[in-house]
């Protein structure tokens, strides 16, 4: 196998641990844990004793668990050192991480860098500027949550332009005021939460609203759908690329322009652990260059699988542990195995699948204009059953609005969850087309 740039980094990354794991011994919650596991030499065998690292171990005692001794959140703050971000809190609650200042720009611009388009653009414009379509959230820079002012989402090269939890709920005004705003601000890519865009695009086509100044989409914050993917390509007529990660890892991933997801070795070692006969298992990551708040064999939560290729490693994110739905035979079935029952389908701007007890599941979809054709929501759910092999009805309801999580993400395959008896399901809002049988197979 030829010896790539690629390759090169990442044979390059057992040395890195290891030169790495005497410092992680000075953090107080892995001394003990690096000593349970026998570690009296730094090497690899060592680390891959160590247990896997969960939510529960970073929250108990933050932040005392990670600063050196003498080290004082209050005085890194004070002196400007490090950034105190939460996650958004979809898979559990939220989770406080420290960062260095400046830590999260350069580990996003490594990321980008990965895709060689992405990095050309890059370099063409040294003051790159882009206009973010989010979930509410707030940070450091902007909390878009409440109403402010343009002046006030504005951070350096970047524009926020979104403060609704729920897309599918804001008027034409608001969206127009959205569009206007990208127009005056001419920025080079759009960053986009997938649900939050492809709405967006939807009112941009309707209106015959263009922005001439973009080169590319990122696409990030949640599992993007070939469904969303569709809608930003036909409408603003630039590549569409997926940058994975966490806030409490930084970007991991890099959609290139081979539609390849290219890891970014010198941010975070990863791993795959309890691979099902596919290959797919759990995401688990080793960040390298947050010294304050460095994650050893994290538990991220997500679905993955690792694809070797003679030039390098690839991965496919499969979505959320805890979304994957079960099949008749007991099979998981990830989201991203259901969302590839969507490709080609037309219609569809976004869709949630919730399985319920008895095997079957109810299909709910925003449609895309006029929506799928009967034929179409046929093929979309015969595929569906055929994966899921359990020969029971596949119902599907039109909808005006799908409810996000309380993080305001969305989810796009929901397992089957046990209610009390008359509680009903609230996300059951506003169905307006037609309900059908499940296809035959």
């Amino acid at each position: 196998m030829l010896a790539t740039p690629e390759l090169i980094r990442e044979a390059a990354q057992i040395p890195q641990l290891e030169e790495l794991l005497p410092r992680w011994r000075g953090v107080p919650l892995y001394r003990n844990l690096l000593a349970r596991a026998e570690c009296h030499r730094p090497n690899f065998e060592c680390f891959k004793r160590l247990p896997l690292l969960a939510r529960r171990e970073m929250q108990n005692g933050f932040p005392r668990n990670f600063l050196s001794e003498g080290q004082s959140l209050e005085v890194l703050l004070e002196k400007n050192l490090v950034e105190l971000e939460h996650t958004s809190g979809t898979s559990e609650e939220r989770l406080p991480v420290i960062f260095g200042r400046g830590w999260w720009n350069a580990q996003e611009e490594r990321a980008l860098r990965l895709n060689h388009f992405v990095a050309s653009i890059l370099d063409g414009h040294p003051n790159l500027r882009r206009a973010s379509i989010t979930p509410p959230a707030c940070n450091g820079l902007t909390c878009p949550a409440v109403w402010m002012s343009r002046e006030q989402r504005t951070a350096g090269n970047s524009l926020f332009l979104n403060w609704a939890r729920i897309p599918f709920l804001l008027d034409n005004r608001e969206l127009a005021r959205m569009a206007g705003e990208i127009s005056e601000w001419s920025p080079q890519f759009l960053d986009l939460d997938p649900v939050h865009g492809a709405h967006f695009a939807l009112f941009c086509e309707q209106h015959g609203i263009k922005f001439p100044s973009l080169k590319f989409i990122l696409c990030s914050y949640e599992f993007v759908s070939v469904a969303h993917r569709r809608i930003l390509e036909r409408v603003f007529g630039v590549p569409v690329f997926n940058l994975y990660g966490s806030t409490e890892t930084g970007h991991l991933l890099m959609e290139n322009e081979r539609g390849e997801m290219k890891p970014s070795h010198d941010t975070a070692f990863l791993e795959i652990v309890g691979t099902d006969p596919d290959g797919v298992g759990e995401l688990v990551v080793t960040t390298l260059t947050n010294d304050y708040m460095p994650l050893l064999r994290y538990r991220i939560g997500d679905l993955a699988q690792r694809r070797v290729l003679p030039y390098g490693t690839d991965f496919v994110i499969h979505g959320r542990a805890r979304d994957a739905l079960c099949s008749g035979d007991g099979r998981r079935v990830t989201t991203w195995q259901v969302d590839q029952c969507f490709a080609g389908a037309g219609g569809i701007a976004h869709y949630e699948l919730r399985q319920r007890e008895a095997g079957g599941c109810v299909l709910r979809f925003v449609p895309d204009g006029a929506g799928p054709t009967e034929a179409e929501l046929r093929r979309v759910a015969s595929q569906l059953e055929t994966l899921l092999g359990s020969g029971a009805e596949i119902a599907t309801e039109s909808m005006r609005v799908l409810l996000p999580e309380p993080s305001g993400k969305f989810r796009l395959t929901c397992p089957a969850i046990t209610r009390p008896p008359g509680t009903g399901d609230p996300r059951l809002i506003f169905p307006t087309v037609s309900r059908f049988p499940r296809a035959s197979a």
